[in-house]
């Protein structure tokens, strides 16, 4: 699979990423030895870059990460993040202070059963820190050898810009596909300081892949059963929306998903979507899509089908984060 440059420190990926929250949190129930086999079988196929998170599992995400790539170690990049607070004593229920990071990247090293983590998140900015103390903080990390690449997710342009003066980033991970649009605000920033993006959820959490439910046909440990866009009003139109895009696929002998994960490649080479799946089918549904180029009639087309984005907020708005 083609290769892509996020940042300018070196950092390389896959066109097209892993990520694997939904083997341990937020799409319903799931099984272990399914996640490995999963994981295992995206490399199979050219993947070289997998997203985890303290927050996924506190540990148990990551453990399974780390068992799954072991055998492939040097051949794979595997990026986590810390910053959330499990103790209930936080403001915002988020934690960046610089002793917390140095525990949880303790923590994440043993995990994953790793020597050094390749690319290290701060998972949600902490407005009770200055992200400065954070940069300095993961640079300590990188100065010691244990950690490769700095990145942040969900963080705005003050924000990436006072970090990145401490301890250049090498990626920003934000929410982007179809349905999703707010970051695109942020990307000449990113390109002016030679930051690459990953975009997380690039399917609109399943609902491109052309597999959608309404909201209350979901597991209740399903994030989607709260999801605006699978609300009655707004799943109906995004329904359609999904529909005429398929169409469109079809004419191309490409599935919905595809083509989204095609719109999102087209964006710009420096940008590297991480869907999740825990079906090997859709897994390599998944990954042909790097190979699917589309041309600018057709990107004129899925311009006319979703202009703006999708129908529904992507977040409650307490969860919304903010971007400073």
């Amino acid at each position: 699979m083609q290769q892509r440059n996020l940042g300018q420190q070196g950092l390389t990926a896959s066109a097209v990423g892993y990520g694997a929250m939904g083997i341990s949190l937020a799409y319903g129930p799931s099984d272990e030895k399914e996640g490995i086999a999963t994981i295992r079988r995206a490399h199979e196929l050219g993947v070289t870059f997998f997203d985890t998170a303290e927050l996924y599992g506190q540990g148990e995400n990551e453990r399974i990460v780390g068992a799954a790539l072991a055998p492939v170690r040097d051949e794979v990049v595997i990026a986590t993040k810390f910053g959330f607070d499990f103790t209930g004593t936080r403001p915002g229920g988020v934690d960046s202070r610089p002793e917390h990071i140095r525990e949880v990247v303790d923590n994440s090293l043993r995990y994953l059963g790793v020597d050094v983590i390749d690319v290290l998140y701060q998972h949600r900015v902490d407005p009770g820190v200055p992200i400065e103390d954070v940069a300095g903080t993961v640079k300590e990390f990188i100065d010691a050898g244990k950690v490769r690449y700095f990145g942040l997710s969900e963080a705005g342009a003050n924000t990436i810009r006072r970090a990145h003066a401490v301890q250049p980033v090498s990626v920003l991970q934000t929410e982007y596909s179809l349905f999703e649009r707010d970051v695109e605000s942020l990307l000449p920033v990113l390109r002016e300081l030679g930051i690459g993006f990953v975009a997380y959820s690039p399917l609109g959490r399943g609902f491109l892949t052309g597999q959608a439910k309404p909201a209350a046909e979901y597991d209740s440990t399903d994030m989607r059963t709260w999801d605006a866009r699978f609300q009655p009003g707004n799943y109906e139109k995004n329904l359609e929306a999904t529909r005429r895009l398929a169409d469109l696929a079809a004419t191309k002998d490409a599935t919905v998903a595809q083509l989204a994960l095609a719109w999102l490649l087209a964006q710009g080479d420096d940008i590297v979507p991480i869907p999740g799946t825990r079906n090997p089918e859709r897994l390599e549904e998944n990954v042909a899509a790097a190979d699917l180029i589309l041309t600018g009639t057709d990107l004129e087309r899925i311009a006319d089908i979703l202009p703006t984005g999708g129908f529904g907020a992507r977040y409650p708005e307490g969860m919304l984060p903010t971007w400073d």
